[in-house]
């Protein structure tokens, strides 16, 4: 008995090395094709990315085409992006997790939700077509594009803010009714503080993910070129994706080095994003930290 029990550990252990082999493997082999294709793209892009790429306007010519404009729009988009699909996304979340009770239609809407959060994004930019731009009238404008981005990542946010909301116990809650507070009392001054963290690092991920996006806009009507500057919320626009589009299916490779230097450009922001992500989580925790003492 055991020798076989011996045995089956045995098997076990070399199953339990082997993968452990495989899962090593994969993760260098993934940081290694980052690696290569970063290399790749900033020894095309670090040659024309200068003071001059970054203040010009799109052009024919190379050597004159840059991406202020694509920059400002960017911008403009991500900043309505935010301001319309946060508040929605975090009170949905608030009023399915504390508010609602669990019935079938909840838990219906709750599937459907986390089914729109894998609905590939060119639906999303029919959607945007059809709902905003043609059936609204908005036209190809700055408001139309940010409504289909907020639609977008209107699923992520609402999902991470009801995975933070999950997270603190019910024992927590029982604690602020048991001092005679109101349920808004409860999750203003005792929820929200504990679950900033999770639902800050929730949005801007969320956002990290609309401004690498392309297809959407494709079909909302991004430009590829703009010479200007938009002013207001119905003025056409273009952005960083859309603009690493058009500049990589030219067939020179002039636009090629250049769509190199968006590239990394756009990484930057990404960069830029992600560190307000970290910096918002540091904060909040050590908020919490600060209550718990």
């Amino acid at each position: 008995m055991a020798k076989t029990f011996n045995k089956i550990r045995a098997k076990y252990a070399i199953f339990g090395v082997l993968f452990y082999s495989f899962c090593l493997a994969a993760n260098f082999s993934v940081i290694l094709f980052l690696f290569v294709l970063l290399g790749d793209v900033f020894l095309q892009g670090y040659a024309t990315l200068d003071f001059h790429f970054l203040t010009s306007y799109p052009s024919r010519f190379p050597d004159k085409a840059g991406v202020l404009a694509s920059i400002v729009g960017t911008f403009y988009m991500m900043l309505l992006t935010a301001l319309i699909s946060v508040p929605l996304g975090i009170g949905a979340a608030i009023y399915l997790e504390e508010y609602t009770r669990d019935t079938r239609f909840i838990r219906f809407v709750k599937l459907n939700i986390q089914n729109l959060a894998g609905v590939p994004s060119i639906i999303y930019g029919i959607l945007g077509l059809t709902l905003f731009v043609r059936f609204m009238e908005l036209g190809r404008s700055l408001i139309a594009a940010s409504l289909t981005m907020a639609f977008l990542i209107l699923p992520i946010v609402t999902i991470a803010s009801q995975e933070a909301l999950r997270a603190v116990p019910h024992s927590f809650r029982l604690a602020g009714y048991g001092l005679g507070l109101t349920r808004w009392q409860v999750i203003r001054h005792q929820v929200l503080p504990m679950v900033a963290s999770g639902m800050s690092t929730g949005v801007i991920l969320a956002l990290s993910r609309a401004i690498g996006e392309s297809a959407p806009l494709v079909m909302v009507g991004a430009l590829t070129y703009v010479a200007f500057l938009p002013s207001g919320i119905m003025d056409s626009f273009s952005v960083l994706s859309i603009q690493i589009y058009n500049w990589s299916s030219f067939p020179q490779k002039e636009f090629h080095a250049l769509a190199a230097s968006a590239i990394i450009v756009l990484l930057f922001m990404l960069f830029i994003l992600n560190i307000i992500a970290i910096g918002l989580r540091i904060y909040f925790q050590n908020k919490v930290r600060g209550i718990n003492r």
